[in-house]
């Protein structure tokens, strides 16, 4: 399905795989709403990514096509893999991209949650 602006969605894209079980990952938690797993890249001493479990380009996509209890259920699962890594009281970064400019790789919409260190500045100039 394409959604203005953002494309059609690849059921081939890496996510789409790891989701049916075609490729590993090593798994932090998993729901009926989402899956959540450790970079393979990792950025920072904690590096989850948490994908939903439906097809959807981005964050654009899913904010309007999920339902209010797909939407619901990925959030709660976010802030439970955060709270599984006693981030909160340190603090963490929570990224989502959202196109090329702001560098997505896979054309599945995804959040970074992010910590274990002092994270710095947002963006570097």
């Amino acid at each position: 399905m394409a959604v203005s602006g953002i494309g059609k969605y690849d059921p081939n894209n890496i996510f789409a795989k790891i989701l049916r079980g075609e490729i590993p990952c090593k798994k932090v938690i998993e729901n009926d709403w989402a899956l959540a797993f450790h970079d393979i890249a990792p950025k920072a001493p904690v590096h989850v990514l948490v994908i939903p479990k439906g097809p959807y380009v981005s964050f654009a996509d899913f904010s309007q096509r999920a339902s209010d209890k797909e939407i619901a259920g990925f959030f709660k699962t976010a802030g439970d893999v955060a709270r599984m890594f006693d981030l909160d009281a340190p603090g963490y970064r929570m990224i989502g991209n959202v196109g090329p400019d702001s560098g997505q790789e896979v054309p599945h919409f995804h959040v970074h949650i992010l910590g274990g260190r002092p994270l710095g500045p947002m963006l570097v100039e």
